[in-house]
């Protein structure tokens, strides 16, 4: 996340906030041109505050169309792959985009962090639970750190559903095909019971809490999204790679 500039300095994040609702101007009627745009229950998302756009992930163009019928600006964490250039790195920092390092361990707690950092803005974050895209037709599993935010900064969660968009883009598709149905439902709110000690959240943190909410919210999603679900984790890449090639000798 930025730092803060002190007082009398400008903000660097201004500019960028400044494209996205331009980049937004512009692109909304391109993309209600070339694709047909279904919404339900976008009065689920609060007109104030800080919240959590919990969706599941299909594709690399989810991150475009749920922030195209949000009314709020949407901040997402990215993979800071994204930023490395800087032709590249601009368009993601206007399009609402936070670079991340992706992993565990210490990783995944500044990840945290950062997702803190923007909640505590009273901003809207979109996540995506399962961790990365699906090649399959399942919402898989979901991370629980979904639910940790939830619980540590007293937010909501809003569920998400996202249909049509692996037809408009494929994973590893460079280009999105025209004239196909993309739907968005998003579900009531939900939320964890706030923490008893807000100096440490991490007092009464239980994981089996935080896991029985999780696996609630990735039914919720699954419901949305037309989708069955898969009590299991998205398969990593490599893991994917090495079962394709297993089944190709066999």
């Amino acid at each position: 996340m930025p730092a803060r500039p002190r007082a009398g300095e400008p903000d660097p994040e201004v500019p960028f906030v400044m494209a996205y609702w331009v980049l937004k101007v512009i692109l909304t009627p391109i993309f209600l041109l070339f694709w047909r745009v279904r919404v339900e229950g976008r009065e689920h998302v609060p007109k104030k505050g800080p919240a959590v756009l919990a969706a599941n992930h299909q594709s690399f163009c989810d991150s475009f169309f749920l922030p195209l019928v949000v009314r709020r600006k949407v901040t997402y964490l990215a993979k800071a792959e994204y930023f490395d250039s800087k032709r590249t790195e601009w368009f993601f920092r206007a399009a609402g985009q936070i670079p991340i390092r992706r992993g565990g361990g210490k990783v995944s707690e500044r990840a945290l962090e950062t997702a803190r950092e923007v909640l505590a803005q009273g901003k809207v974050l979109g996540l995506y639970p399962e961790g990365t895209r699906t090649l399959d037709q399942f919402v898989h599993k979901g991370r629980t750190g979904v639910s940790r935010l939830s619980r540590e900064c007293g937010v909501p969660v809003i569920p998400v559903g996202i249909s049509g968009t692996v037809e408009v883009q494929p994973v590893d598709s460079n280009f999105m095909r025209p004239f196909k149905t993309v739907t968005i439902r998003f579900g009531p709110p939900m939320r964890m019971p706030p923490t008893s000690n807000p100096e440490d959240p991490f007092e009464d943190h239980d994981h089996t809490v935080c896991r029985d909410f999780t696996d609630e919210l990735m039914h919720e999603i699954a419901r949305l999204s037309g989708r069955q679900y898969c009590n299991e984790y998205v398969p990593s890449r490599r893991a994917r790679e090495a079962q394709q090639t297993q089944e190709r000798v066999s």
